[in-house]
């Protein structure tokens, strides 16, 4: 076989892969190949496409992240039980430029199912990791995520002390005051998918202020905020939130991971924010 047409071999079988692992929906695969006009005229028996697939999930290969989330977008009362796009393209970023993470303390402002910080608490490093959420059905799974991924929770003086210290916290924007905020002292601060609404911008830039105040002589933290462009004018309303506290921003770059299987048709976006 050709170099050309084993770069797309592979490309195929990883497709499949993360997909697979992922449980996207089987619309979104790439079955280009097993809809051949000959396969499609003379199908493979049951039992060769079960083979098949078999040794697809047997090619996974590097670092791995299990979750456990809900399959409704609304569960419990909140979104935060699914991964949500912005989330996975957060990982990446993160995984591209571990150097922003590696050895500091980050805090994650509304975790969902937690996979963007497992995936950072897995290959960046972080000195100290803390997912928070302010509902409790959300908590309790962030909980068990951690604990399925080998990773241990503060109180546990049996985990890993190669690992960061992971903490899981509930944290309410609108009530949560600096005296709360301080405890958490973070380096970094992270958020995916939060502007989904103007009530919720606004609760996010209020936090971020006392964030920076709690920080007392210290520099404020870094502040990565993902979101996947659904609405023009939310977007607007977030950067002028934003300048109305005199908070900065800047664009990031796309980066040139990709890792997960989210749509292609979405527009990512990450605005890195100077307090």
């Amino acid at each position: 076989m050709a170099p050309e047409e084993n770069a797309g071999t592979e490309l195929l079988l990883q497709g499949f892969e993360r997909r697979f692992l992922a449980v996207r929906t089987l619309r979104s695969f790439p079955w280009q190949t097993v809809r051949h006009p000959v396969c499609v005229k003379h199908p493979p028996s049951v039992k060769y496409a079960w083979f098949f697939l078999s040794e697809l999930i047997k090619k996974s290969s590097g670092g791995s992240v299990t979750l456990s989330k809900s399959t409704a977008i609304i569960s419990h009362g909140t979104t935060g039980l699914v991964t949500w796009d912005a989330a996975l393209y957060l990982a990446e970023w993160a995984i591209e430029n571990p150097a922003a993470l590696i050895n500091r303390t980050v805090l994650e402002l509304g975790s969902g199912a937690g996979l963007t910080g497992l995936a950072i608490c897995k290959m960046c490093r972080p000195r100290a990791y803390i997912f928070s959420d302010p509902h409790s059905r959300v908590l309790e799974q962030l909980r068990g995520n951690v604990l399925l991924n080998g990773l241990s929770l503060e109180a546990d003086i049996t985990g890993n002390l190669d690992s960061p210290r992971v903490t899981v916290a509930q944290l309410d924007w609108d009530v949560a005051m600096v005296h709360q905020l301080s405890a958490f002292q973070p380096d970094v601060v992270i958020a995916a998918d939060v502007l989904y609404c103007p009530e919720a911008i606004v609760s996010l830039v209020g936090v971020l202020q006392r964030l920076a105040a709690c920080r007392e002589h210290k520099r404020a933290p870094e502040v990565y905020v993902a979101f996947t462009v659904r609405n023009p004018e939310t977007c607007q309303l977030f950067t002028t939130e934003l300048g109305r506290d005199g908070i900065r921003w800047e664009a990031e770059a796309h980066h040139d991971q990709k890792l997960f299987p989210y749509g292609e048709h979405l527009e990512m976006a990450m605005l890195n924010l100077t307090l």
